[in-house]
């Protein structure tokens, strides 16, 4: 998972004219079991040598939120306990708490003179 997230940050940083990727904000949801601490160790191992090496990776949970089917009543659970707390029905739909997604990347643009002085030091 984390190499696909690498590389369309990579792709989207590229495609600004980024040099460097500072930050990176995730969010997961509980329902996804992804487990956060392996996100950070797989980010560590996979982004080195990257436009990501060094940045900052934050990571935003979202718990489960669900609709009851039955009395309309929205509420938040965990994992595990997913059965309506007002009527205790079991007929419900997971509104939150299976995302997977990038919310932002923050990334170093040159400026164009650092562009200029770049191109004068590699002689072009």
């Amino acid at each position: 998972m984390m190499t696909g997230i690498l590389e369309s940050v990579d792709a989207s940083a590229s495609g600004a004219g980024a040099s460097k990727v500072l930050k990176i904000k995730l969010s997961i949801g509980a329902m996804t079991e992804v487990i956060e601490d392996a996100l950070h160790f797989a980010f560590e191992a996979l982004s080195e040598g990257t436009m990501a090496q060094d940045a900052a990776l934050e990571i935003t949970v979202i718990q489960p939120k669900s609709l009851c089917l039955e009395c309309q009543t929205e509420y938040l659970h965990d994992r595990f306990h997913i059965l309506c707390p007002q009527c205790g029905s079991f007929a419900t739909r997971l509104l939150a708490g299976r995302e997977m997604q990038i919310d932002s990347i923050e990334v170093d643009i040159p400026d164009e003179d650092e562009l200029d002085d770049e191109l004068k030091d590699s002689g072009s």
